[in-house]
């Protein structure tokens, strides 16, 4: 009896492993099979690249980003332009792997799926196996001329069209050269860097956005009927025992909102933030995106809102873009594009389409509605009073002749201002024509004092008169 007992136990446990391992290969196929065979370190993945020539990336204009060639009978990836699409093409490397649209576009590049598998699709005349190609919304002479204006200074520049999404330019600073050779020699130095050059910033930097905040807040006043509220600046107020002062402490007398967003007033937003309340503000988060997934053809950072219950400080400093929230440059570029956009802030988009060897495109993506975030009619109010903080306040180094800018400039603090270093980060957004917004565009440089109306401004304005002068 004792016997048979010891019988039954082993086969209840044996029965239990064998349920355990079939329930682990059916999660193993219908949840990770996917994940894992595209996963860039896979050894599968470098014997299929090996016999087949890698698609071809282009601007939207048809300038070559990224293409294959063969060296020693090996497919051989070549970046022409180095270090300037680092943080959108990323690198495909068979030591380091794939990175950015190198790693999300692979199948698309190696024409891999089920069909070519079978039947053996995908060749060109010379009987080799051809990937897809994949065609930018970006635009490589303003991708070219943002990393000029940025030089040597670390930071983002995010180009948008306000009435599709497409993204025309995408710079971070510092990159790096992502060809295999000056990758395999320097990549020990890179990855010790302290100025992390394998950041892209402009999606997955996360920086307080400071005064350009304030255009954001404003939306939220006017659609509670603030507009016309007067304020009394003295140059600095105090909300439940904080200081909140302006720049130099200059104190402006009684103003409105427009004259407020124009000088951009800390003493006034941050009155305006307790006014709005926990529940506007936490409602303007949600109306916008912050501390949501942004849904984009690489991985962004989501935006950092990090707020349970509110006070009045928190409330102030959120206002006036400080306190513990935290966005991307792409964030920022979005819902400047959606005041341009009369509110609606849509989804952005960084690849137009995939084309097959024989130009037959397989894969496109047009135009989508993300937020709808504020109303025509608050749009409309808030743009006049951009185009004044360009024409008569602090962004008046965006002014481009004969074009009508609406813009706001930014000076966030950070970890080394908070020791008393004059290092802050300075933003500018801004879009153009006023009347008729064809580009927007967010400029962020770090730790580089003075102020956005100074430093990114500048850099702004010029790309915004470059597009416009082509479109």
């Amino acid at each position: 009896m004792e016997r048979n007992n010891k019988i039954i136990h082993l086969l209840i446990a044996m029965s239990a492993l064998f349920f355990v391992l079939m329930a682990y290969m059916t999660y193993l196929q219908l949840f990770t099979s996917k994940k894992i065979e595209t996963n860039p370190y896979n050894r599968r993945q470098w014997i299929k690249e090996d016999d087949t020539k890698r698609g071809g990336i282009y601007d939207r204009n048809g300038v070559v980003l990224a293409q294959s060639s063969k060296v020693k009978e090996k497919w051989d990836r070549k970046y022409p332009y180095g270090s300037l699409y680092s943080h959108v093409i990323g690198y495909n490397s068979e030591i380091y792997g794939r990175a950015l649209l190198e790693a999300q576009f692979n199948d698309y590049l190696l024409n891999i799926n089920q069909i070519n598998k079978i039947i053996g699709l995908g060749r060109n005349k010379k009987g080799e196996k051809v990937g897809n190609d994949i065609y930018l919304t970006i635009d490589h002479s303003l991708q070219k001329l943002a990393n000029d204006l940025m030089g040597a200074k670390k930071g983002a520049v995010v180009m948008m069209d306000p009435k599709t999404g497409e993204i025309l330019t995408m710079l971070s600073k510092p990159g790096f050269n992502p060809n295999n050779k000056d990758l395999v020699e320097k990549w020990k130095e890179l990855v010790d860097s302290e100025n992390s050059p394998f950041l892209p910033r402009a999606m997955q930097g996360l920086y307080a956005p400071g005064s350009t905040f304030k255009v954001a807040i404003a939306c939220a006043a006017v659609e509670k009927g603030f507009e016309d509220m007067t304020f009394d600046d003295k140059g600095t107020v105090r909300i439940d025992g904080k200081n909140f002062s302006n720049s130099k402490g200059i104190a402006y007398g009684k103003i409105n909102l427009d004259k407020a967003l124009s000088v951009s007033s800390n003493v006034v937003f941050s009155q305006l933030g307790v006014k709005l309340g926990e529940n506007n503000i936490k409602d303007l988060m949600t109306k916008t995106g912050v501390g949501k997934t942004i849904p984009f053809d690489l991985p962004v950072k989501t935006s950092v809102f990090p707020y349970g219950m509110m006070g009045k400080t928190d409330m102030a400093s959120v206002a006036i873009g400080q306190g513990k929230m935290l966005v991307t440059p792409l964030q920022m570029a979005m819902i400047t594009a959606g005041i341009a956009n009369d509110g609606v802030i849509m989804k952005p988009t960084l690849v137009s389409y995939v084309e097959n060897p024989k130009g037959k495109t397989v894969k496109s993506w047009g135009k989508e509605e993300l937020y709808n975030a504020f109303s025509t009619e608050t749009s409309e109010k808030v743009k006049d009073m951009m185009v004044k903080v360009v024409k008569e306040g602090t962004g008046k180094s965006a002014d481009v002749n004969g074009v009508t800018v609406a813009g706001k400039t930014g000076t966030a603090e950070n970890e080394l201002t908070a020791s008393g270093q004059d290092k802050a980060h300075t933003w500018f957004i801004g879009f153009a024509p006023a009347d008729n917004p064809k580009v927007a565009v967010a400029v962020v440089v770090e730790y580089n004092g003075g102020s956005g109306g100074i430093v990114a401004a500048p850099i702004a304005g010029k790309l915004i008169q470059a597009y416009l002068k082509e479109n």
